[in-house]
């Protein structure tokens, strides 16, 4: 078996605490995270890490502009790692623009499948805030599952200024 090429991280402060980024040796972002190097390798597996900050530099700039209001959207490359189902749902999840939300079952429907497909897939998104897990909520509103704790997904979902009637 041959080994996996290394992903490079970094780590940084932001205004919702620790954030660590990583890419891969073509500069896609592989994976994203709320808190140190540990959070990020649970996001992302069995993968060596790095420690680079000059290759993940521009994640590391898009992020910090995001979590302060001002950049709505990513340009980075993303490239996560997940089966063919996974990917789906993920590139759905990048299609709710920046300030709104959907339900699990709404972005079900948008690609064929089940509400709890979709939340299963929702929740193994290696690359938080970039491809915006934190945009779908329950149908009733309610502020449903974050990896990363509601009180971070209500925090996320009021820097864009979303609604949800719930939590």
């Amino acid at each position: 078996m041959t080994p996996s090429r290394p992903n490079y991280f970094s780590e940084f402060s932001t205004p919702l605490g620790m954030f660590s980024v990583a890419v891969n040796a073509q500069g896609s972002l592989t994976a994203a995270a709320f808190g140190n190097h540990r959070a990020l390798q649970r996001r992302i597996g069995a993968v060596s890490l790095v420690r680079d900050p000059a290759r993940t530099s521009p994640a590391r700039r898009q992020v910090k502009e995001w979590l302060r209001g001002a950049r709505r959207a990513f340009t980075l490359p993303v490239s996560p790692a997940g089966s063919s189902f996974q990917r789906r749902v993920w590139s759905a999840l990048r299609q709710i623009p920046y300030g709104e939300t959907r339900s699990y079952g709404q972005i079900a429907r948008s690609i064929g499948s089940s509400a709890r497909a979709v939340g299963r897939a929702n929740a193994t998104n290696p690359v938080c805030v970039v491809v915006p897990c934190h945009r779908v909520i329950g149908a009733d509103g309610s502020l449903t599952g974050y990896a990363f704790g509601e009180a971070k997904k209500r925090s996320l979902l009021r820097l864009e200024g979303a609604g949800f009637t719930r939590s």
